[in-house]
């Protein structure tokens, strides 16, 4: 919604009217002020519309998730790097589903700028090695599928990966 640094000033201007709240002996309107100053750092970290297209995507609403990432107009000037990152991860995510050769290009993208969590990662490279098996790149999906296992610590993807292990002995 805002530019990142907008967020910053915002939390800037918040923060020194709660310095004024408190000399003027207004202890409460300071501290106050200081935790609704949380907020827009918080925003800077973590862009509101990502938030809500995960959201969404949790649901299994593609249009609505799509359509909050449309209003991410240029995100490699108004997010942050880790925030393209998953900016990029949910449009390959959702672009999976009916094109693949865009969607490779978005999680590669998403890989190169990084994710915070590892799940994150491990699905994303999940996905790739299912696109590299489903363009007869054996190898390639070999060694994605072994940095999956290294990634998945909770074991979460693993019915997965026994399916796609299954797939290229087929191969």
């Amino acid at each position: 919604m805002f530019h990142r640094n907008i967020k910053l000033i915002i939390a800037g201007l918040i923060l020194i009217m709660a310095v004024w709240q408190f000399t003027e002996s207004n202890i409460g309107n300071g501290i106050f002020l200081i935790i609704l100053s949380i907020i827009p750092i918080f925003l800077y970290f973590k862009n509101e519309l990502i938030i809500l297209s995960f959201l969404q995507l949790r649901k299994q609403n593609f249009p609505a998730a799509q359509k909050w990432l449309s209003k991410i107009s240029n995100p490699e000037t108004a997010l942050v790097q880790k925030q393209q990152g998953y900016y990029n991860y949910l449009q390959g995510l959702m672009l999976s589903q009916t094109n693949l050769l865009k969607a490779e290009k978005f999680f590669k993208k998403a890989i190169q700028l990084g994710l915070n969590m590892d799940m994150d990662l491990a699905v994303a490279k999940l996905n790739l090695a299912g696109i590299a098996m489903s363009r007869r790149r054996k190898l390639e999906a070999t060694t994605l599928i072994s940095e999956v296992k290294k990634l998945d610590k909770q074991g979460m993807l693993k019915d997965q990966i026994s399916m796609m292990k299954e797939q290229m002995k087929k191969m």
